[in-house]
């Protein structure tokens, strides 16, 4: 498996039969800094957590030029259809629901958080309820972007339902969960080998460095992976 960040929460994904891009805010992403093209090359999947602007970013775009299958709950479906988005491109899902997505399936699961998009005069469109995304492969680890969310008790079910091996965790605070907290979350409710942090470091006012988040896995066995923006790497 092959994930690259882009900054923010941000990560294209390479396994065999499928190359997904999840959360692709780009263009405007202070951490990235270029546009959409250049990540969004080969995408065969687009994958959403919630419909903040920081999270659904450049996805009408991407999916309109690579024709992309979209993998979101229903009302961000429904929403990026109405921005011309294919109606045969969507494949949408709620939270405890399991969606065959070709070479993998993705699984909705909670997130505490909110979801909209920025509507005109200031107002926000409402766009279903937030969640985490777990990626089961055939013949790679399990894997969990968590979304946007604080640490709840019943990440403990979510890791007995689907023993992710590799976790995409916030750290920012502010918005999510800080490094401390993740931390514990990640000790406490999962079985991780390897985790990688995100939602840091791009806007000043969340954490700048994840070196809490770090500390906290000091000495837990779980691998912690800090990607370089723009820069693949094996997992």
């Amino acid at each position: 498996m092959k994930l690259t960040w882009y900054g923010h929460s941000a990560f294209r994904i390479e396994v065999a039969g499928a190359t997904i891009l999840i959360d692709p805010f780009l263009t405007g992403n202070p951490s990235w800094g270029q546009s959409w093209e250049q990540a969004a090359e080969g995408v065969t999947h687009v994958l959403l957590t919630h419909g903040h602007d920081d999270h659904i970013g450049d996805a009408a775009a991407i999916l309109k030029k690579t024709g992309a299958m979209l993998v979101a709950n229903f009302e961000i479906c429904m929403y990026l259809v109405g921005q011309g988005v294919g109606d045969k491109q969507i494949n949408p899902g709620n939270i405890g629901g399991t969606v065959d997505c070709g070479s993998f399936t993705t699984t909705f699961v909670a997130a505490l958080h909110s979801s909209s998009v920025s509507g005109p005069n200031g107002g926000n469109v409402y766009l279903g309820n937030p969640g985490g995304l777990v990626l089961h492969f055939a013949e790679e680890r399990t894997l969990y972007h968590m979304g946007d969310t604080d640490i709840f008790s019943d990440m403990a079910l979510i890791n007995e339902l689907h023993e992710p091996a590799i976790g995409i965790v916030p750290i920012g605070d502010r918005f999510t969960m800080g490094g401390a907290v993740a931390a514990l979350a990640c000790r406490r409710f999962f079985k991780f080998e390897t985790v990688l942090p995100c939602h840091f470091a791009s806007f000043p006012i969340i954490d700048q460095t994840a070196e809490q988040f770090v500390a906290g896995l000091e000495g837990s066995g779980i691998e912690v992976v800090l990607p370089r923006v723009g820069v693949a790497t094996d997992i």
